[in-house]
């Protein structure tokens, strides 16, 4: 065997250790959601509780009727929940570090990236709940998507949502309690959930403030997921929702393991 063929060999045996790694530290993420269910409060009732509260009480001042807000509302509800979810990676992470569990891990034979990575696949079964739950209610409510789009609309906010969760990784890495991880988190995603496209049309909006709801990154999210909901159709702002994601992997995934190297 050359040199070459050596150094590809191991490299597919890197691949295949770390996936198996990524796997065990999923599975784990996973035993922990089902001993404690209540970590599931978010993508199981958030979206029951938004989309009818908005529904009901701002349907009829916002576009005439709660069917026709529909359209409007279940896309950002959608998009809401899974970036509330993906808060709780953050949360998780600092929780671990906490308790020195971390430190045990950083011991072992493996990956530094693995016990980040892997709670991070599990957690795509949370954004896949939520998103479920979401599209139900709403068609509960009288919301009709096409089943294409809602394909579509749900692999667009699963991959946002894991793509989201790693800033807020980086503030569990970087706080110094998971108190301080689930302030700064929701003074993130307040601001850039409401101040966007998500619950009201963005020409209602004084003009200073459309300035920042059009380059709102959760707008574009927004946009994307009406757009596939609604017409299955792969516009400008889904790309632009793919391209945004995985800028933001780019830059926060190496920032979380190298802080968390550190800590």
């Amino acid at each position: 065997m050359s040199a070459a063929e050596m150094r590809a060999s191991g490299a597919r045996q890197g691949v295949r250790k770390f996936i198996g790694e990524c796997g065990v530290f999923a599975w784990r993420a996973i035993l922990k959601m089902w001993r404690t269910p209540e970590q599931f409060a978010d993508v199981l009732l958030q979206p029951i509780l938004f989309t009818a509260m908005f529904g009901y009480l701002l349907g009829g001042a916002v576009a005439g009727s709660v069917k026709d807000y529909l359209p409007t509302l279940v896309p950002g509800v959608l998009v809401m929940s899974a970036l509330t979810a993906s808060m709780a990676t953050g949360m998780q992470l600092r929780e671990d570090m906490d308790s020195g569990v971390y430190e045990r891990f950083r011991a072992l034979p493996i990956s530094r990236t693995a016990p980040i990575a892997g709670p991070m696949v599990a957690d795509l079964a949370r954004y896949a709940i939520a998103g479920i739950i979401t599209f139900g209610v709403g068609m509960a409510m009288g919301y009709r998507p096409s089943m294409l789009g809602i394909v579509g609309s749900l692999a667009l906010v699963v991959f946002a949502g894991w793509a989201l969760a790693w800033p807020f990784a980086l503030l569990g890495v970087l706080a110094r309690s998971t108190q301080a991880v689930q302030a700064l988190s929701m003074l993130v995603i307040l601001p850039l959930t409401f101040l966007s496209n998500a619950f009201v049309p963005v020409e209602t909006l004084p003009r200073w403030l459309q300035v920042f709801v059009e380059i709102n990154p959760v707008s574009h999210i927004v946009t994307g997921v009406r757009d596939l909901a609604h017409h299955g159709q792969v516009s400008t702002s889904v790309w632009s929702a793919v391209a945004g994601g995985v800028v933001i992997v780019v830059i926060s995934a190496p920032l979380v393991v190298h802080r968390a190297l550190r800590r």
